[in-house]
């Protein structure tokens, strides 16, 4: 898969990246580019594009990096919204719902002490398949699992 992104040349401390077609899988810092299709200099903030031959890229099939789309969104080569690079921190509603690190050990000591008194359950289909049932087939599995009792009227009913 072909990416058009950063390739860093400049020397420590001076950062200068020329932007390139390359493929995916390639390493940061080395690799052959397919294309040198523009520079940036993050120091100056000065730029420069191929507008022509980023387009071809892009049409046959070639996607841009977070940064270079957000580049080339600034220098109105692309339309669009520009893309965050960074994440987001959760906020304190997202942390409240994940499951805290010390109720997951809880669970598994539980089943060790299940499996140690020998009175480990049986599991039912629904834990098995890890899909809820519907209401009706719950009804029927209830239904079929009790034993039947026969009443006075039932018993002459048959007869």
């Amino acid at each position: 898969m072909l990416r058009i992104r950063l390739f860093r040349v400049g020397k420590k401390n001076q950062p200068f990246f020329k932007i390139v077609a390359i493929d995916k899988k390639a390493p940061p810092r080395g690799g052959r580019p397919l294309e040198i299709l523009g520079f940036y200099n993050p120091l100056t903030k000065e730029k420069g594009f191929k507008k022509d031959r980023i387009l071809h890229w892009i049409s046959v099939g070639a996607k841009p990096s977070d940064t270079v789309y957000n580049l080339l969104i600034t220098e109105n080569i692309l339309k669009g919204k520009k893309i965050p690079s960074h994440k987001k921190a959760k906020s304190k509603k997202e942390k409240a719902k994940e499951p805290k690190e010390a109720e997951k050990p809880k669970e598994t000591v539980e089943k060790a002490k299940m499996e140690e008194s020998g009175k480990e359950e049986r599991k039912t289909e629904e834990e098995k398949s890890g899909e809820p049932k519907k209401k009706e087939e719950k009804e029927v599995e209830e239904k079929a699992k009790e034993p039947k009792k026969e009443t006075a009227s039932a018993s002459q009913d048959k007869e």
